[in-house]
C-alpha cells in the first residue's frame, strides 16, 4: 500500500462518514456506512504513515561498493 492508496481510502472514508453520497446498496450490509467510513479512515492513516516511514528509511540507506582484486 502506498500513499496513493491511502489517499483513496481516506477520500472514500470521508465520503461515507459525511454521508455525501446516498448508498442504498449498503443498507443490508452488516456495518453502517459511517462505521465503514471510520474503518477506511483508520486504515488510510496507517497506510500513509507506513509508506512515509518506509520512504524515510530508503532515503537514509547508504550503499558501499567494495572491490577486491586477487594478486
Amino acid at each position: 500500500m502506498g500513499i496513493g492508496l491511502g489517499i483513496v481510502l481516506l477520500v472514500l472514508g470521508l465520503i461515507l462518514v459525511t454521508g455525501a453520497v446516498d448508498l442504498g446498496v449498503l443498507d443490508g450490509f452488516i456495518l453502517e456506512p459511517e462505521a465503514l467510513g471510520w474503518i477506511f479512515i483508520l486504515v488510510a492513516i496507517i497506510a500513509i504513515g507506513l509508506s512515509l516511514a518506509m520512504n524515510r528509511q530508503r532515503s537514509k540507506t547508504t550503499h558501499v561498493e567494495e572491490r577486491r582484486y586477487d594478486r
